[in-house]
């Protein structure tokens, strides 16, 4: 469980598959991402995520067993809605599991999966891996059906996809806050807990940090960024230092 027991901490999830990109550019066996995890634990954070995709362009099957096997904060697989997936993850039992939607030809997660449009086939996935007492996360855009079709299936969990807010500016990036506290107020309200990440920096998490209903932020590409200037400790405490006064 979360080192904290202070029920109103925002929660740090490290992302560390661009870790692995790095790695995966040359073929070499460094820099390791369990190492960075490691790193990223004593650092603040709170639990380590990582992304299984279908193509292995970052991530490993190496990387989840030893992470799964090392770590002692919990690790959210990200997978996608495949047979192979659900394998992967009923084997190495992580603490939870974030269901996400995956495109091979996209260079990063564009956006939420359809939990509305898709509820017959993820309803096997949620029921077995909450079955394997995996905790289910969907990955869903702040949008009242998506959060209805995550409580019709039973998710105890929504992350939702900030990605859109992240890139707007000024009016219409107050427009898409909005959209995203309401959300999760509506999500919390039917008693789902509420996750959010994608395109989360030190410019822009404030505001989303604030949103009270929000318990965990998810956030991976702009630490490994920043570790290349500071460190990536320095990058992770950065991090939860600016969560921290959002709250």
């Amino acid at each position: 469980m979360p080192r904290s027991m202070d029920q109103d901490r925002l929660r740090l999830g490290v992302n560390i598959d661009h870790v692995a990109t790095v790695r995966n550019a040359r073929g070499t066996a460094y820099p390791d991402p369990v190492e960075a995890a490691m790193l990223a634990a004593t650092a603040g954070a709170d639990g380590i995520t990582a992304h299984l995709r279908e193509d292995r362009r970052h991530i490993s099957d190496d990387d989840i067993a030893r992470l799964a096997a090392s770590l002692t904060i919990p690790l959210n697989l990200e997978m996608a809605a495949t047979e192979e997936m659900l394998a992967i993850a009923l084997r190495h039992r992580p603490h939870a599991a974030c269901i996400v939607p995956e495109k091979r030809e996209e260079r990063t997660t564009e956006g939420g999966i359809d939990a509305a449009g898709q509820h017959d086939r993820l309803a096997p996935l949620v029921r077995e891996l909450s079955g394997a007492k995996i905790r289910v996360s969907l990955f869903i855009e702040p949008d009242v059906a998506q959060i209805d079709a995550a409580l019709s299936l039973g998710a105890p969990v929504v992350e939702l996809h900030t990605g859109r807010y992240a890139e707007l500016a000024g009016d219409e990036q107050a427009v898409e806050l909005r959209r995203i506290a309401d959300a999760a107020a509506l999500a919390a309200k039917n008693g789902v807990e509420v996750h959010a990440g994608h395109g989360l920096t030190l410019g822009n998490v404030a505001p989303i940090a604030a949103i009270p209903q929000v318990r965990e932020l998810n956030i991976g590409h702009s630490i490994v960024a920043d570790a290349l200037f500071v460190g990536f400790a320095e990058a992770v405490r950065r991090m939860r230092a600016a969560m921290d006064a959002a709250r």
